[in-house]
């Protein structure tokens, strides 16, 4: 009877599946922690399922052969040892599936105390293939290399007391080296990540590039060089060294333009004046850039400073006619408005016969005692020509106006007075110089008037003219 009975369990041991012996484990491990023998039974809904059953038999009571008792209780014993394994990792609740269903399939109820029957399904597993196959797609090389690369070259620096502050001047132009390099390079789905340089060996070296950089506040406020044109915003001294203590050179009027040669400081500074060098103090300089009305104003000083008694009157004055008209506006002693209204005249006899016609309108002020006399009124004779001392209104030329009147008497005066013979003048002809003594106004009273001091007086009115225009 018990042979059948081991028999029995032999073959329901042979029938069971991994569910099973899973379920018998639980029973085994709670009836042992609750010291009560369970048992199982099951109730069909509709078809009865076989319960399995395992006995604990005393060894002593063991009615089967000792062989396969000792092999049974072996198995049992690594199941135990897997399962406690098992429950030490994973919670209880990992491995509860539920048993119960709802169809009408057969339902088995194992009525244990306490035992859970469900086991939860792990909704987060790891996708094993999709790891694999995206990790499989990542490449990662290297390859070793030699190449030729260039070396940078430095700069160096220097600071030049002769250039504006901030400016740069190169004074030799850097050239890159180069190089051999050795290194391995990284490259990761062909994309470049990274390089580890092993050696390096020069072939050529690199030359620096030499810069000179402006350290001078008075060139940078004025926005020039040396070699450059600078003027005057002051009348001032040139001296013959950069000391007030030096010997002065020569004077040079508000406006002049100057060169700049040298700046040995801040404070003082070499230019040539003309053919004159010397020294001047910077804060009596500007430029045309911090003062560009300076443009103008030197023009028209530069004319100012040629007019004296000897200056030569056989030569165009240089002036426009604005400065014509500005030095004939408003004139005080103009009281019948002849000079202004003539101004325009008086520039193109300038222009026309390369006369100074300031010179020209001087003589008509003076002859006509500035348009008042009679024969100025009645003939339009402003400088009493073809007068003599004994009959002087009516021996004078008539004219049929102011302007015929100035043209004639000037170009009188290119012909015969002003310009040595042979000289070409207007209309292509030449100077006769009947009466030439020099091409000044006192060359020209020698022969033009019987007043020795006539030269003086007109050369008063000339001045008076061209102040006129600063």
């Amino acid at each position: 009877m018990l042979d059948d009975k081991n028999n029995s369990i032999n073959k329901n041991q042979d029938d069971r599946n991994l569910s099973d012996v899973f379920r018998e484990l639980q029973e085994i491990r709670y009836s042992q922690t609750n010291q009560v023998n369970t048992s199982s039974s099951s109730k069909a809904n509709k078809q009865p399922r076989p319960k399995a059953k395992v006995s604990f038999i005393e060894n002593n009571n063991m009615s089967f052969d000792n062989k396969k008792g000792i092999k049974l209780s072996n198995l049992l014993i690594v199941l135990v040892v897997l399962v406690l394994v098992i429950i030490a990792v994973f919670p209880m609740n990992v491995f509860s599936v539920e048993t119960g269903n709802t169809d009408e399939e057969t339902d088995e109820v194992v009525e244990t105390a306490s035992i859970p029957t469900n086991f939860e399904i792990n909704r987060k597993a790891l996708n094993m293939q999709k790891i694999i196959s995206e990790n499989s797609s990542f490449e990662k090389v290297k390859e070793q290399v030699s190449e030729e690369r260039e070396i940078e070259y430095e700069i160096q620096t220097g600071q030049n007391p002769t250039l504006p502050r901030g400016e740069q001047v190169v004074l030799q132009e850097g050239v890159m080296g180069k190089e051999n390099v050795s290194l391995v390079k990284t490259y990761e789905n062909g994309e470049f990540i990274e390089e580890i340089i092993l050696a390096k060996e020069t072939i050529e070296e690199p030359i620096p590039q030499i810069l000179d950089i402006g350290t001078s506040d008075f060139l940078a406020d004025l926005k020039i060089h040396i070699g450059d044109i600078v003027y005057l915003n002051k009348n001032a001294t040139l001296r013959k060294e950069p000391s007030e203590d030096s010997e002065a050179v020569a004077e040079i009027k508000n406006y002049l333009d100057v060169k700049l040669l040298e700046l040995p400081s801040e404070e003082w500074c070499k230019v040539s004046f003309d053919t004159i060098e010397g020294y001047l103090p910077t804060d009596v300089l500007t430029s045309s850039s911090k003062t560009p009305s300076i443009i103008e104003k030197n023009r028209i000083q530069r004319i100012l400073i040629n007019v004296n008694i000897e200056m030569e009157l056989n030569k165009s004055t240089g002036l426009t006619l604005k400065d014509y008209q500005k030095i004939f506006k408003d004139l005080p002693n103009d009281t019948n408005g002849i000079f202004e209204e003539n101004a325009e005249v008086f520039y193109n006899m300038d222009k026309k016969y390369n006369v100074n016609g300031i010179f020209i309108a001087s003589i008509a002020i003076h002859e006509s005692a500035w348009g008042t006399s009679q024969i100025a009124n009645d003939k339009n004779n402003l400088f009493g020509y073809g007068s003599y001392d004994s009959t002087p209104y009516e021996s004078s030329y008539e004219f049929a106006s102011y302007a015929e009147g100035i043209e004639t008497v000037t170009k009188s005066l290119v012909k015969y007075y002003l310009n040595p013979a042979g000289t070409k003048i207007y209309d292509g002809e030449t100077a006769s110089a009947w009466y030439y003594n020099g091409p000044t106004v006192e060359g020209v009273n020698q022969r033009y008037a019987s007043d020795p001091d006539w030269h003086t007086k007109v050369y008063s009115y000339m001045e008076m003219l061209y102040n006129r225009l600063s």
